[in-house]
């Protein structure tokens, strides 16, 4: 069966050596609630822009105290006006169900029917349960949460490929116990992160509004952790409901196991991020959420750019190839579109010779024959200074 014409981009890999308001920060918070009348309607997502507009909704501590606190832990972060999507869910439903993708649309779990209905729009979700009573961890986190990492890195992949609407999704960490942690890292999962850590020490879950707020209001290429950047919006953070001040083992456990959790340092006042990490070994290229962010972008930018040329005229040479003149239209279009966006706002590290943060090459082959142009696009990020070592000593005082 002939293919309907289409641009497509796949993801290099192995290519790093590893052994304001903008839709850049669009987050969706997926948070089991209770629908309240006509006013806030489960499988409906809602765009607000601060905690204020949930009176609308009729949504309160009465009826939505989960929804509430994670709503206000994210603006705590990304400060009000940001626009954020918020779309409720059946209480009774586990995440493996809310994340698969299923066969079919009607077989579709809501976070395949959220990315449809926001029409591409999404960077990222963030999924939070309510469950009052679910079984202990036996793995540092309920299964629940495990088993659905590889279903909602599924669905995201499905959003890419099929959607051409690229994003991550963060899960909640919930029942976090130190013994039998597992370890993400061997998931190969680089589209979903894992958040543990909550603001409230009676908490079975984890605080994410303050993880996507942070997101929310930093540039793609920023990680979450910088510490310049200021202490996480939250006076005091738990872990299995002990002052994280007291837990330094277990953060450490966690974030060389590769969740995302906060952490202190000596010498600062508050709790930072430790670091971006997604359910990945740290040898992806994508392992890490500026990583994944800044990929993303650029795949928007070029599929975008690169659909003005599908089923365009195409000057070809004698042997069936494009004619140079053609192979520098589509490398200036593209590196064009692709450093306006983003090496202009600093988001990609620009070369030193030509100030571009991109390459794009067209693939020698023959178009006439097989109708298909074949290209690389590759694109700098930035280095991060995750490991400082500083040797320290004395300097001889000379004599004269």
């Amino acid at each position: 069966m002939a293919q309907l014409p289409r641009v497509k981009i796949t993801f290099a890999e192995g290519n790093l050596g590893k052994v304001g308001d903008s839709p850049d920060g669009l987050v969706a918070l997926m948070v089991a609630s209770a629908a309240v009348g006509n006013t806030y309607e489960l499988g409906k997502p809602y765009s607000i822009r601060s905690v204020a507009d949930l009176k609308a909704l009729k949504v309160a501590e009465d009826n939505n105290a989960t929804l509430l606190k994670h709503v206000r832990e994210h603006y705590a972060e990304a400060g009000e006006g940001s626009e954020l999507i918020i779309y409720g869910v059946d209480k009774g439903k586990t995440m493996v169900e809310l994340v698969t993708k299923g066969a079919s649309e009607d077989e579709a779990g809501e976070l395949r029917k959220l990315i449809t209905l926001c029409k591409g729009r999404l960077r990222a979700v963030a999924i939070a349960l309510d469950a009052q009573d679910e079984p202990d961890a036996t793995e540092g986190i309920v299964a629940d949460i495990l088993s659905a990492i590889p279903k909602a890195q599924e669905t995201a992949v499905y959003a890419t490929d099929v959607l051409y609407a690229p994003l991550f999704v963060i899960l909640e960490g919930r029942g976090f116990k130190r013994q039998g942690l597992k370890d993400l890292t061997e998931l190969g999962c680089n589209r979903v992160g894992v958040f543990v850590g909550d603001t409230r020490a009676e908490g079975k879950g984890a605080a994410i509004g303050l993880l996507t707020g942070r997101i929310a209001k930093s540039a793609i290429q920023r990680n979450v952790g910088r510490v310049s950047d200021g202490k996480i919006a939250a006076d005091a953070l738990y872990l299995s409901g002990q002052p994280l001040e007291t837990q330094t083992g277990a953060v450490a456990d966690l974030y060389s196991k590769g969740y995302i959790c906060p952490r202190q340092y000596v010498g600062r006042v508050g709790f930072y991020f430790c670091d971006d990490r997604l359910a990945t070994s740290q040898a992806d290229d994508y392992a890490h959420i500026t990583a994944r962010r800044t990929i993303d972008k650029a795949y928007r930018i070029a599929y975008d750019a690169l659909l003005g040329f599908l089923l365009d005229e195409l000057e070809l040479q004698s042997d069936g190839t494009l004619h140079p003149a053609v192979v520098r239209s589509w490398e200036q279009e593209i590196t064009g579109a692709i450093d306006r966006a983003m090496t202009a706002k600093g988001e990609l590290s620009s070369d030193e010779t030509s100030g571009s943060g991109c390459r794009f090459e067209i693939v020698p082959g023959n178009v006439l024959a097989t109708s298909m142009v074949k290209a690389k696009l590759s694109v700098r990020p930035f280095g991060y200074a995750r490991y400082i070592d500083v040797e320290l000593g004395f300097t001889a005082v000379s004599s004269k």
